[in-house]
């Protein structure tokens, strides 16, 4: 939280963020999130300046053509920022609806039938509030195994009715511990502090073996994190 409250105070609009270089904001971002996510708010925020006169777009089929937004993250910036009318579907939302209307988990209904679904429950008076509402539901009630007895659905809903009692998600995150995603976010925090390296340096700042930096380096210079100068050292982008 302190570091958000940090970087929204240093880049207080879309303006300020699209002036900003791309290594200022990534040095802003730090524990934030990926890294790539960074450059792509930043890019989006120099298309939003460029193309829309420095204002977030309220339409959800504009935002998609931002950098970085597909159409969940539209949807709940037009109805969250906005107040359209659009349903912003998420896992947690996909997952009510199947259950609600379906008596179903979602991989067994066409996303396209949920993404239907959520919009035409959608109460367009309150679209903010409404998704807000199901995406609080999702995560503390209609989990992967349901909490029933907590939740506003429960009376009408068909999943319940059927017996169904849920599973546990099939989703399964790689260890972080010895990954490339480790290695990668140990080199963008050593970078933040110095103005470039090389890879036997950041080998020997993190502690990673060479040959993994030197491919870690590849992939955050393929993404626009890193660039290399003149000398071949690496340093953050822009």
């Amino acid at each position: 939280e302190p570091v958000y409250e940090a970087f929204i105070e240093r880049f207080p609009d879309v303006g300020a963020l699209a002036r900003a270089s791309r290594a200022d904001v990534l040095r802003a971002w730090d524990c934030l999130g990926y890294n790539r996510r960074a450059v792509a708010l930043h890019d989006a925020a120099r298309a939003i300046v460029r193309d829309h006169g420095g204002r977030v777009p309220r339409d959800a089929e504009l935002l998609r053509r931002l950098p970085g937004i597909g159409p969940y993250t539209a949807a709940a910036v037009a109805s969250i920022g906005w107040g359209r009318p659009v349903a912003a579907v998420d896992t947690n939302v996909r997952r009510i609806c199947a259950r609600v209307f379906h008596a179903a988990e979602p991989d067994e209904v066409p996303a396209s039938k949920l993404a239907a679904d959520a919009q035409a429950w959608l109460d367009p008076a309150a679209a903010r509030e409404w998704n807000q509402a199901l995406m609080d539901i999702g995560r503390l009630c209609c989990r992967p195994t349901p909490r029933c007895s907590d939740c506003p659905l429960a009376a009408g809903c068909r999943f319940r009715a059927a017996g169904r009692t849920g599973r546990p998600s099939g989703r399964r995150q790689p260890s972080y511990e010895g990954s490339g995603r480790q290695v990668r976010g140990a080199v963008v925090r050593a970078l933040r502090g110095r103005p470039s390296g090389d890879a036997d340096v950041l080998a020997a700042v993190t502690g990673h073996a060479r040959d993994r930096i030197e491919a870690a380096a590849d992939d955050l210079v393929r993404e626009g994190i890193l660039e290399r100068t003149s000398a071949g050292r690496l340093r953050l982008s822009g």
